[in-house]
């Protein structure tokens, strides 16, 4: 893998090449950790090494280790083809692997979304009498097209949501909803690209995101790939800069939003809703279908994951507090539906009421249960 961010002399953005790659029994990814100073390739051979990886967050953001956990289950599906001596003992090694896969990370939504649904298809291949080497090759598919499917789905997102934000405005984003974070493209920070190249945007403020700096090491090392101007701001000044009247929008990801439109997103995205509100700035969520969750009612229903003190307790490895501190680390926040503007999906913008909005998204066969009963 090159450089996935690489740009031509002439400022126009390079084809960039995947941070995700996969060839049958074998997942690339660039490890998001060790960046921006180190591209670092990691190839993983089984669904527990892909499992690690989404915990350990060399691969994250939603839509990202969705992929992955699909790619993973079809590794899984290649090796438990071979050991299986029955149809019925393939599924049931391909249910652990699925479980493996979903307890990663909790709290995204896309990653059971896109394992279960993997797991279904092998189900109904199996029942349909389709012999386990047969349906390991299937899922293998399965998971390339879920992957371009996100790309395609992240294009329509930023050329959905371009048009809303205000004409040479400066817009906030926060995390990393990029390249990074995604099949390719990006969410939030997808239609910030479609916005520049309309020649809509004059320049993005980053949150650096603690406490993992995916603002910091990751958004603005895409932004700079693409020759965007940005400024780079610590979490606690983005209020200071609502006030002088610097943002005219702020626009986000989420790893799961609920029937009523409360979304969960990366830890800081609710004190960001608030400032907006306070300061009569727009506030648009941008995120694809799969990270709607019809079998979560409200916020109070989204799983919040709990992360390691050693993250909060250390910056890239270097303490900046005693050993022993006593840390709460919860890695994301559920922001209220109130306070969100607009949710911009690849199937459009949608406008509040947002129950009613999102509940006719599910009804168009547009969101897939995220949790499917097996």
């Amino acid at each position: 893998m090159s450089d996935p961010t690489k740009v031509s002399d002439s400022g126009q953005t390079r084809e960039r090449a995947p941070h995700i790659a996969y060839e049958p029994g074998v997942l690339r990814i660039v490890d998001q950790t060790k960046l921006p100073g180190e591209l670092d390739v990691l190839s993983l051979t089984s669904a527990g090494e892909v499992a690690s990886a989404i915990r350990e967050m060399r691969v994250r953001g939603a839509p990202a280790i969705g992929i992955a956990g699909a790619y993973g289950l079809a590794i899984a599906a290649l090796q438990s083809a071979r050991k299986a001596d029955s149809p019925d003992h393939f599924l049931g090694m391909l249910a652990d692997a699925a479980q493996t896969l979903e307890a990663a990370r909790p709290t995204a939504v896309n990653l059971a979304w896109a394992v279960h649904g993997l797991l279904n298809e092998a189900k109904r291949h199996v029942n349909d009498g389709v012999p386990p080497e047969a349906v390991a090759v299937q899922l293998q598919k399965e998971a390339k097209t879920l992957h371009a499917d996100d790309i395609a789905a992240c294009r329509r997102i930023g050329d959905a949501g371009a048009p809303l934000l205000p004409r040479g405005a400066n817009v906030l984003t926060h995390c990393n909803t990029g390249d990074f974070a995604t099949g390719g493209y990006g969410t939030a920070l997808g239609v910030i690209r479609s916005a520049w190249r309309a020649g809509a945007l004059r320049r993005v403020y980053v949150d650096e995101t603690r406490p993992a700096l995916q603002g910091a090491r990751l958004t603005t090392y895409e932004l700079d790939g693409d020759r965007i101007p940005y400024t780079l701001i610590t979490d606690g000044m983005a209020g200071h800069f609502m006030r002088r009247g610097d943002i005219g929008a702020v626009i986000v990801g989420a790893d799961r939003i609920a029937a009523n439109g409360d979304t969960a997103n990366k830890i800081g995205t609710y004190a960001l809703a608030v400032l907006a509100r306070e300061h009569d700035i727009p506030f648009y969520v941008a995120a694809p279908r799969s990270t709607f969750d019809p079998d979560a009612q409200t916020g109070d229903d989204i799983p919040i994951e709990e992360r390691s003190a050693g993250e909060v307790r250390a910056v890239q490895g270097v303490p900046i507090a005693p050993a022993d501190a006593p840390v709460a680390n919860p890695a994301f926040d559920v922001t209220p539906a109130r306070y969100i503007t607009a949710f911009i999906t690849d199937a459009g913008v949608l406008a509040p009421p947002f129950d009613a909005a999102i509940a006719a998204l599910g009804k168009a066969g547009a969101a897939a249960p995220a949790t499917a009963k097996t």
